[in-house]
């Protein structure tokens, strides 16, 4: 979650702190929108080290 917070901060001009709440919220309306089985999903895809898999025009 480091790169994310690192891309947000450059992208954004924000900071740590801010970069990280920003995060917290996208994670928390994402996983309003799945069911509770999934959540675990998408806590590891956020934490996961995707080493560059994701491209910067945000494409896999």
């Amino acid at each position: 979650m480091e790169d994310l917070i690192q891309k947000l901060k450059e992208s954004a001009g924000i900071n740590d702190e801010q970069a990280a709440k920003a995060i917290e919220t996208v994670v928390n309306f994402i996983k309003e929108k799945f069911p509770p089985m999934m959540h675990g999903a998408v806590d590891s895809f956020i934490n996961s080290d995707t080493n560059g898999a994701i491209g910067d025009d945000g494409l896999i």
